[in-house]
């Protein structure tokens, strides 16, 4: 449970980083937010929403947000990177490509992306598209 101490820093910043351990590393906090309390970026595609990002306990770094894609769009284009990726869609429809395979997807669709593989993501619908995604690396 947060001490006196972390539930301010907690109601003091928008989004939970990391806080520092006395004579250890820095590691995320056990917490629970909702979206108003998560770091947001509005881009021209969307909105991203970073709930959690830094170690933990047992990863040397942990990211975990949203992303809310206006129709037609994309975050970027495939990319890849050193994090392993789950992606899950709670709304919209669109298109997932993992390794040059394309899937459609829709509420309930996850993706898993290993490290290093390129993957993207597209809002292919005519209203919003939501996914949320965690990346790590252990």
């Amino acid at each position: 449970m947060p001490n006196r101490r972390e539930l301010l820093l907690f109601s003091a910043l928008p989004a939970i980083g990391v806080l520092a351990a006395p004579g250890g590393p820095a590691k995320l906090p056990n917490v629970t937010l909702d979206p108003s309390h998560a770091k947001l970026d509005r881009q021209p595609f969307g909105d991203i929403r970073i709930y959690f990002d830094g170690p933990t306990s047992q990863l040397q770094s942990m990211t975990a947000g949203s992303i809310l894609l206006k129709p037609g769009t994309s975050p970027h284009p495939p990319h890849q990177h050193p994090e392993e990726e789950i992606l899950v869609v709670t709304e919209g429809t669109g298109e997932i490509v993992v390794e040059g395979k394309a899937a459609k997807v829709g509420p309930g669709s996850m993706m898993y992306c290993a490290a290093g593989k390129v993957h993207g993501v597209k809002n292919t619908g005519t209203q919003p598209f939501l996914f949320y995604f965690y990346k790590w690396r252990a």
